[in-house]
């Protein structure tokens, strides 16, 4: 069954890479308490997450956290060290949160989560946006065709908020 507007977020812990290392982040963490931004893409370093979902929400940083938003995360079925250098490389690093959903479980338990193995990738996320107040999510924006980026984009969600 996959999550819907006023589903509270299951209860998960990601792996995000720091200079220290990896850290593990809670949605606990992540959510209590805040107005958070969550985008989920298929792949890190992908392209349309690199050339398209996530330079939009890196462009629009600003005016979402102007608009409310506390926090903005990005999430995958990817491990830390390569989240962690899409972060880098995508000059993110610092402004989002890049969050490893290394063994998907998180994105399995919304139920968004396809199976890519014929292209080789295996398990990943479906592409998502979603605006979450304090682990209840507000508004859920599920991609059809995981090579566009247009409903789960950043000015997609400017104008829910």
């Amino acid at each position: 069954m996959t999550i819907t507007v006023g589903d509270t977020l299951p209860a998960a812990t990601f792996k995000e890479k720091t200079s220290d290392g990896p850290v593990e982040v809670t949605t606990s963490d992540l959510f209590k308490g805040k107005k958070v931004v969550l985008f989920a893409v298929p792949g890190a370093f992908t392209p349309t997450c690199s050339m398209n979902h996530l330079p939009g929400y890196l462009e629009n940083r600003d005016a979402l956290l102007e608009r409310g938003v506390d926090d903005i995360a990005v999430l995958a079925v990817n491990d830390w060290f390569v989240m962690g250098a899409w972060a880098e490389k995508s000059g993110g690093a610092g402004k989002i949160h890049f969050l490893s959903d290394w063994d998907a479980s998180f994105t399995k338990a919304l139920g968004l989560d396809m199976d890519l193995s014929a292209a080789g990738l295996g398990t990943r996320s479906k592409r998502y946006s979603m605006l979450v107040e304090d682990g209840v999510v507000k508004s859920l924006n599920i991609e059809e065709n995981a090579g566009q980026a247009t409903v789960s984009g950043a000015a997609a969600m400017l104008e829910q908020l």
